[in-house]
């Protein structure tokens, strides 16, 4: 366990620049002198890891030291590739030359067992990777930016925000930031941000972001627990959509039990599979889909007068 926890102190270092003994105590959850015994361990270890007194001391490393191969075991270094070609997956631009340097520094051959695409069809790759560079710089420069958003609703704001992070999850990514309209956090979905600038204002850090950022995605509904009941001619669709842990099979039919937020989404899902769905569960949700079914006939036989 303390390899792991060296090595840990090692890229924390790294990251932070000047630390102090307590708070690494308190960030790896063991004491002062546990620390203490770790950095001695690191600075044996030939790491030029050096601790001053005063104000502004600390723990920190040489100022020109990298990170050299020789510290990484051959599985740290395949897991660190994994994580690289994951990346790529999803579309994080420039990963490629990242991996080529990096493969050379570890002098590991290419591999190409696995291949994966999560770009939508019909997207334009070079504009999701124009945006995805813009607000990286925008995160990591502290810079305003100003946009225009479409909401599961189809209504559109103009928005300006200072951006926090960018958050994958369910195939698609998005954009936690403070909204200065809203006056609050919210999180954005990157597909449906058009007209992305940066701008000059810069901001300061945000002490006091959440924990959990997806509480506050701004179209999450109210969580509804439903229950569905599917024919197996369908069953493709319930694997792909739903974890095997809440599909049940009868020999007749499928049963998904669920709770989901109740959204647009979800009546459009609902919807999709026409008269290949039953909802058992609750008789609201039934109600607010036959009132739909109803708007669009209305709609469709107007449309043919």
């Amino acid at each position: 366990m303390s390899e792991s926890r060296l090595f840990k102190i090692l890229y924390y270092l790294l990251d932070k620049g000047t630390v102090t003994a307590p708070e690494l105590a308190k960030k790896f959850e063991v004491s002062v002198r546990t620390i203490y015994r770790d950095i001695d361990m690191l600075s044996g270890a030939g790491i030029p890891v050096y601790t001053t007194t005063g104000h502004g001391g600390g723990i920190h490393l040489f100022d020109n030291f990298v990170l050299k191969k020789s510290l990484l075991s051959e599985q740290e270094m395949q897991d660190i590739l994994i994580s690289v070609q994951s990346l790529s997956a999803v579309q994080y631009p420039d990963t490629d030359g990242v991996m080529s340097k990096l493969k050379a520094t570890f002098q590991i051959a290419e591999s190409d067992w696995i291949e994966i695409d999560f770009s939508r069809w019909g997207s334009i790759v070079e504009k999701e990777k124009q945006y995805f560079e813009m607000l990286k710089r925008s995160i990591l420069g502290r810079q305003e930016i100003q946009f225009l958003y479409y909401n599961s609703l189809g209504e559109v704001s103009q928005r300006r925000c200072q951006p926090l992070k960018m958050v994958y999850k369910d195939k698609a990514w998005y954009l936690y930031a403070y909204c200065l309209k809203r006056n609050d956090y919210r999180l954005f979905r990157i597909s449906r941000i058009k007209e992305l600038l940066v701008t000059d204002q810069y901001f300061k850090s945000h002490s006091e972001m959440k924990e959990s950022v997806f509480s506050l995605m701004e179209e999450m509904g109210k969580p509804i627990t439903i229950e569905l009941s599917f024919p197996k001619e369908v069953s493709y669709r319930v694997y792909d959509t739903f974890e095997d842990d809440v599909i049940k099979w009868n020999g007749q039919e499928i049963r998904v039990n669920v709770t989901l937020p109740e959204t647009e989404w979800l009546y459009s899902f609902i919807m999709s599979f026409g008269n290949q769905i039953s909802i058992l569960y609750p008789i609201s949700l039934k109600e607010k889909i036959i009132e739909r079914y109803k708007i669009a006939l209305k709609h469709f036989e107007e449309d043919t007068r």
